[in-house]
């Protein structure tokens, strides 16, 4: 059976996604971006296939006391336990700003203690350094919200 407000569900998801294709495109301006050289080092693919990159949900996201740079994530990786990462970017982003981003990480690297807590894994960034500068610019890798925590990344 055909639901009485079918047509008006569609009609409103159709105008919700011609909303979002009549969005401009920001214009992003690259020219003061110096882009640091590649590694010279090869990693053979066995080692590089060794690695779990999962998509994460952030659950939530603080602030470590006595420090000025990490952030404390805890995630939703998919498994039904919740998982903690600390990373090393609270000058470039603000915790209540990331909760409900879905993130990519790496999921299988050994436990770590920073500060006393033990961080489960790495969250994967972008970083480059300014054109004539020494200053750092660091893009967390945030993705679409659809993808499910857990989703292996290939």
């Amino acid at each position: 059976m055909k639901s009485l407000d079918s047509d008006k569900k569609a009609s409103k998801s159709s105008k919700a996604v011609s909303a979002e294709a009549d969005k401009p495109t920001e214009k992003i301006d690259f020219s003061n971006v110096k882009i640091e050289p590649l590694f010279e080092d090869e990693v053979d693919f066995e080692t590089f296939s060794k690695s779990d990159f999962r998509a994460v949900k952030v659950k939530e996201c603080v602030a470590v006391p006595k420090s000025k740079k990490l952030l404390q994530f805890t995630l939703d990786d998919g498994t039904g336990t919740d998982r903690t990462i600390l990373s090393g970017i609270h000058a470039y982003y603000e915790p209540e700003e990331l909760v409900g981003k879905t993130l990519i990480a790496i999921t299988n690297l050994p436990p770590r203690k920073m500060m006393g807590i033990e961080s489960c894994g790495m969250l994967l960034s972008a970083v480059n350094n300014l054109k004539d500068s020494e200053d750092e610019e660091l893009h967390l890798l945030m993705v679409d919200n659809h993808i499910p925590a857990g989703a292996k990344l290939y």
